[in-house]
This record gives structure tokens, sequence and C-alpha cells, in this order.
């Protein structure tokens, strides 16, 4: 185990954004990350554990210790007549998760391909795309408590799923550390097309018998086209959540733009896309010099190079209010904020 001091933490965010931590050591596996919590470096100093350093946005040096997730490992747990149980270390890049379970014909995360980011943060922030969560999949992780050491198991009720949430983002926020995570997944594919353009994607492809591997290439095809690589422009992905609004609001907006689309919570709410929000905001492509909205998905907040933490935040800000003014709708924002 090895503490480092004054580390920049450039190369761990995909934002590029340039910070430093004031302490900063990796773990591989539990014994090397408890003995790691039992110091007075960790026991004294502010705690931020990273995984893929996707879904973050610093603002500012972190003056205490980041320990980086590095629990790799990828076994067959165990199976029954309709499912295999395969668990992952928290460490393992999403994606190359993704990819070895259709090689081994694992159905159920194909419609979760190229998102950024690795395993351990998955059920924390309940990962989705092209109609599929975590939540559908999930069976259970491992953790350990940050504060006393302890280790826990927690199954799906436990994790209390929401729309890009779980309890690890509300009240056991900077409690725990996931070391790996089981995923229930299907020997008998449940194809999911009917979201988004997917059914568009593979009608392109000229197909005969759709498999999990071409959904995952169809969404793959759709992803790149839209999104940005953050190793070419540093960016977290979706920066905002997509706003589930009461039923009259929604209306509202129709009144004012029939082509508005919506996709019903329930009989009261309506799930309004924060893209198509942002983009009749006229803030779709902005660009601020050093950063700004992507040009392809009003979604993404991009760094073009040397911007700051604080700037792609304001930026953030200035979006929040004038959706609120014009839509009279409070968008989210998805990355957490450090």
């Amino acid at each position: 185990m090895t503490i480092q001091e004054n580390i920049s933490l450039r190369n761990y965010n995909t934002f590029g954004i340039e910070a430093s931590a004031k302490y900063f050591s990796a773990f591989q596996d539990i014994d090397s990350l408890s003995e790691l919590l039992r110091t007075d470096i960790c026991k004294r100093n502010p705690r931020l554990v990273l995984g893929g350093g996707s879904n973050m946005l610093l603002t500012k040096n972190f003056h205490g210790i980041v320990l980086k997730n590095e629990i790799h490992g990828i076994l067959l747990k165990e199976e029954d007549e309709m499912h295999y149980y395969v668990t992952a270390g928290g460490g393992e890049v999403w994606h190359q998760f993704v990819l070895f379970c259709i090689e081994h014909q694992y159905a159920g995360l194909e419609n979760l391909s190229l998102i950024p980011g690795c395993v351990g943060a998955s059920p924390m922030q309940n990962i989705g795309a092209y109609g599929v969560e975590i939540k559908d999949v999930f069976h259970s992780l491992e953790a350990i408590n940050i504060h006393d050491g302890t280790l826990r198991s927690f199954g799906l009720e436990e994790c209390e799923f929401g729309y890009r949430e779980s309890i690890f983002k509300r009240k056991e926020k900077d409690n725990w550390i996931i070391l790996n995570v089981t995923f229930r997944l299907n020997k008998r594919p449940v194809l999911h097309t009917g979201y988004g353009s997917i059914e568009e994607e593979l009608d392109k492809m000229n197909l005969d018998n759709i498999t999990i591997r071409d959904i995952s290439r169809a969404v793959i095809n759709i992803r790149s086209s839209k999104l940005p690589d953050p190793s070419k422009i540093g960016n977290a992905g979706s920066f905002f959540k997509n706003p589930v609004v009461p039923l009259e609001v929604y209306r509202n907006i129709q009144f004012h733009h029939n082509n508005a689309p919506g996709y019903p919570v329930n009989e009261h709410e309506v799930k309004v896309p924060a893209g198509w929000l942002i983009e009749k905001a006229g803030w779709k492509g902005k660009n601020m010099g050093r950063y700004g909205v992507h040009d392809k998905q009003a979604l993404v907040l991009v760094n073009y190079g040397g911007a700051t933490g604080h700037e792609i935040y304001q930026l953030s800000t200035m979006i929040i209010d004038d959706v609120r003014s014009k839509f009279n709708i409070e968008l989210e924002r998805e990355v957490n904020i450090i």
C-alpha cells in the first residue's frame, strides 16, 4: 500500500479538469483497502472514491485522500435454469465487462454498451440507457464501510434504486465503497429494441436474426454518432437528469410546442427529455471558447481544453436558470460536483 501526495487528477476524470488531491492511493483487493482505511491519513481526512472518474466534475482541488478502486476480476458465480449470476470487481471497466458478457452469451447488459465508468459505480448511479437500468439486472453487491471497515452485502431492495440514484447517493452517501457487483443475467435473451432509435439502427444493419451482439453494436453506433469520445473531448456524458414533471406542466409545453416529446411515468407525471429542453432553450452547440455544449447532444457539456470545473459548473447553472424561466422546469445535475 502506497499513499502519494499532491497528485494531479487530470487523468483520473473524463472531463480532463486539472485539479489535485492532497493524498492519493489505489487499492486492488479488500485487504489492501482495509489496511488503507485504518491509516491515520484516511481517518483524519475527507475521502473521495474514484472508479473511472466519468460521473464527476472537479471544481477545486481535493484537500483529502482519493481512493482509486482497482479491484478486477469477473466470475460466473452460479447459474440456474433461467439465469447466470456473474460477479465483477468494482474496478472493472464497465464497457469491457458488457463485452465480456456478450461474448459468453450472458444476456441483459447489451443496451448498456459504451457507458463510461467502472462496475462499482453502476449501482450507485443506477445507470441506464435505451430502456434498461441496472436495477433490471442487479442481484447483489458487496461493500465495505468506510468508517469501521465492516463488510456488508446489499440486495436489490436494500439498494433503494430510483431514477439515476440509489441509497448510496442519498442516506448512505460517503459511507460505503463497493467492492464487487453480482448481476442476474438471462440464458434466454429478452431483446429491448423499442427505445430510442435502436430499431432504426438495426434496420440499417439489415439483419435476419437479431442477437444481443447486434443490439450492442446498434447502441455503440448510436452513442458514437451522438456523444463525444472523452479521450478526445473532455466530458462526463449526460450532465442532467431527464426531469419528471406534472402532467399539467407537460401539457402547457405541448400547447406551445406540439412536437414536445414526453414519456408517461404514471397517470399524473411525464418524463421530458432534458436534451430537448436545453436545445429548445437555444443552448445546443453553444461555444464558450474553452468549454461549451456539445453540438450533437445538448445533454453533454464539454471541455475543449483548459477549462476549469468552476467554468463548466457556471455554464450548467446558466442552463438550469434559462430552462426554468422558459419551461417552468427545474433541471437536476446528474454528475457529482466535487
